[in-house]
């Protein structure tokens, strides 16, 4: 059953050199709460659109998901790898990764990805999807965000560079705006969610999504 989105109002605070944030926790409502006025107007255009393949390929797929789901774990560690392979690194597919924030955890792991810009995006977002059960596994919220720490060293950062990302709360008000607003204008409400040509779909085996694919290309 796809993991479902419940985002809560944020309030940002400092605490021991980890940010945390009021999001909510609870994901059992199986709907996303509508954007606040104040997400809906707010400037998000410093946010950059992490992205792979041509602007001007024939088929646009942009993913939305989370880094703390399980299933957009998966979908990262068996589809995506085949669809970065016959369809990114050919040109034939522009792909747009679009964060989810379920929690503040989400949001935090987005941040350590974000650290190092579009070059070291996507291979961080690799550890954090490969390697999910481990930073996740931490007693409390503390150990999780040295796990995401280590993370963001293992791939090049430094400690001051992650410890400035994880502790910018402005950055951290932008992009939760920036899902808002996103997230109503697609009109998300679980992930993984792929909107391909500005259709939505669902998640789907491979072969699936290489049929809906290979029509949109024959169009």
């Amino acid at each position: 059953m796809k993991r479902r989105i419940l985002i809560g109002v944020a309030a940002a605070a400092i605490v021991g050199g980890a940010l945390w944030w009021q999001l909510g926790e609870n994901e059992t409502t199986g709907a996303a709460t509508a954007a606040t006025p104040e997400y809906a107007d707010a400037d998000t255009s410093s946010v950059t659109e992490m992205t792979m393949g041509p602007e001007d390929a024939k088929v646009t797929i942009t993913e939305y998901a989370s880094f703390t789901c399980p299933h957009c774990a998966t979908f990262h560690q068996t589809t995506f790898k085949e669809l970065k392979r016959d369809y990114i690194d050919t040109g034939k597919v522009h792909f747009i990764y679009r964060d989810v924030y379920f929690d503040r955890v989400g949001l935090w792991a987005s941040m350590v990805a974000r650290c190092g810009g579009p070059v070291r995006f996507f291979g961080i977002s690799d550890l954090l999807y490969s390697q999910q059960k481990e930073w996740m596994g931490g007693d409390d919220a503390v150990a999780i965000s040295n796990n995401l720490r280590r993370i963001g060293k293992v791939a090049g950062l430094s400690e001051d560079q992650v410890n400035a990302c994880l502790e910018d709360a402005d950055k951290a008000e932008t992009l939760l705006a920036w899902f808002n607003q996103n997230k109503d204008a697609d009109e998300i409400s679980s992930t993984p969610t792929l909107m391909i040509n500005g259709t939505q779909y669902g998640n789907m085996p491979y072969s699936e999504l290489k049929a809906v694919i290979e029509e949109k290309l024959a169009e």
